[in-house]
């Protein structure tokens, strides 16, 4: 332990290198480090990973629960970057803006607006349209027993989907290139989730971000994303354009614009607002879902039993209807199970984003004090074996009879956050990518290509600093269609 810690009542802390603090002892995937650091210096662990700034690590239910339940409204803000505020509008978003009064009202539109089951229950024509399109072009691999990239085809669906939800268009409508698009979300989670330089060292810093181009890549960035931003809304404010039978984001975030602008907060809410809004939705819609139906696919794929099981259930369940609907879902236990179990051994954002204490409080005994940073290991705390037996083993059936949940009251699993800052799209997360799994689990029978062995699926995760960390490698299936 080291002793200045103990001293002033901090958490444990390994040992620190001068202006590089404990950056040396994260390797490319910072959570898997930060877990086995934990296993020598606590569940609440102290490390300086952000210029002065030390930053807790925290790796067990408890002391989640102690962060996101007991002690949330003083650890609820978020801290400040570069790259979250130019890329959020000056903070305007939900995911990154600080604590108080705008965030709440943002949040309030965002819950009541956008992500009501009844608003989530109205894009089920596009989730279903967009799977049945999915299970079409695979199907055109069934035929001839062709491996097929399911990583990309799972990509490109959610992109689909939440582009869809978001604008009211297709890509193809709307003229915009599915794959740059793709791009765009893979660069912009990748700068919000790797650090600046200016950020560690703060009067030098921003020589290195200049001289490695880091900060021409984030005004690059920043003005595509503007650019396909104003793209989709100038097609809404178009007076030609047809009034849609159900409103997307976009209307109803426009709609919500003329509203306040007849009321004294009209300059709280304009174009900029929108805009952060759409980033939340699209790094949340693209990557999570796509992520998670890869990870729970590989883990079929790997254990023939579970993927029998979980195809015995839908198509028993289905008969011959020929495909899976939204309202069979509830229906479907074991498929249940099997999301939850993907979730609990891969979630998308292994680190919860961080955040900014507003006031001291203390956890297991240790001091956290204001302006401190806060990261919940949500992988890590998937994996302790004091709560879940063969932690490393993919066994859905451990939810069977078994009350935990995803949606932020059970913090062994904690894939979607907790408290205030809790993502508040889980279910419509959550009901694209049980759908998509249905039909796939449905429509086709799995094999592994050529001369593969089910010990030969590569399980590592992709390695680097991003918000989200999914399979390294692309999954290649060979997709037998059944109807």
């Amino acid at each position: 332990m080291d002793e200045r810690s103990s001293k002033k009542g901090l958490p444990p802390s390994p040992p620190k290198l001068p202006f590089i603090g404990n950056l040396h002892q994260l390797g490319e995937l910072p959570h898997q480090s930060m877990w086995q650091l934990s296993k020598k210096y606590g569940s609440v662990m102290l490390l300086q990973l952000s210029g002065t700034i030390p930053t807790v690590i925290i790796s067990s239910a408890e002391a989640a629960r102690e962060v996101l339940k007991v002690h949330d409204l003083a650890c609820c803000s978020r801290p400040p970057s570069a790259c979250s505020k130019v890329l959020s509008y000056n903070y305007r978003d939900i995911a990154f803006a600080p604590y108080g009064d705008y965030w709440r009202e943002i949040r309030k539109i965002c819950v009541l607006e956008l992500f009501s089951v009844k608003r989530v229950q109205s894009y089920q024509f596009i989730r279903e349209e967009e799977v049945a399109l999915l299970v079409d072009s695979i199907s055109h691999y069934a035929s001839s027993a062709t491996p097929i990239n399911l990583s990309e085809k799972l990509l490109a669906l959610t992109a689909s989907i939440t582009f869809r939800i978001g604008s009211g268009n297709s890509f193809r409508r709307s003229g915009l290139d599915s794959e740059r698009f793709q791009a765009v979300v893979h660069e912009v989670a990748s700068l919000l989730g790797s650090f600046n330089a200016s950020e560690f060292l703060p009067f030098v810093g921003w020589i290195i971000d200049t001289l490695s181009g880091r900060s021409k890549r984030l005004e690059r960035v920043f003005h595509e994303l503007d650019t396909l931003f104003q793209q989709v809304i100038d097609l809404h404010l178009d007076p030609e354009r047809t009034k849609p039978e159900h409103e997307d984001f976009i209307d109803v975030l426009l709609r919500i614009e003329r509203e306040q602008a007849k009321s004294i907060d009209a300059a709280r809410f304009t174009k900029h607002n929108i805009k952060a809004v759409l980033l939340n939705i699209i790094l949340g819609g693209v990557d999570t879902g796509s992520i998670i139906m890869i990870w729970a696919m590989a883990e079929l794929a790997k254990n023939p039993r579970v993927m029998k099981k979980a195809q015995d259930e839908v198509r028993n369940f289905i008969g011959n209807k020929g495909k899976v609907t939204e309202s069979d879902i509830d229906n479907l236990l074991y498929l249940k199970m099997i999301v939850k179990e993907t979730f609990r051994l891969h979630p998308p954002a292994p680190l919860l984003l961080p955040r900014e204490t507003m006031s001291h409080f203390k956890i297991n005994g240790y001091d956290i004090y204001p302006k401190m940073l806060i990261q919940v290991n949500a992988w890590a705390i998937g994996r302790d074996p004091k709560h879940w037996k063969n932690p490393e083993e993919f066994i859905p059936e451990r939810f069977m009879d078994n009350s935990i949940d995803f949606k932020g009251q059970n913090f062994e699993l904690l894939p979607f956050g907790s408290g205030r800052r809790g993502c508040p799209g889980i279910y419509t997360a959550t009901t694209t990518i049980e759908l998509a799994l249905a039909n796939l689990l449905y429509c086709f029978n799995w094999k592994l290509p050529d001369g593969m062995k089910e010990e030969d699926i590569k399980m590592e995760e992709g390695a680097g600093l991003r918000l989200t960390t999914g399979k390294k490698t692309a999954l290649n299936l060979v997709p037998i269609k059944l109807f």
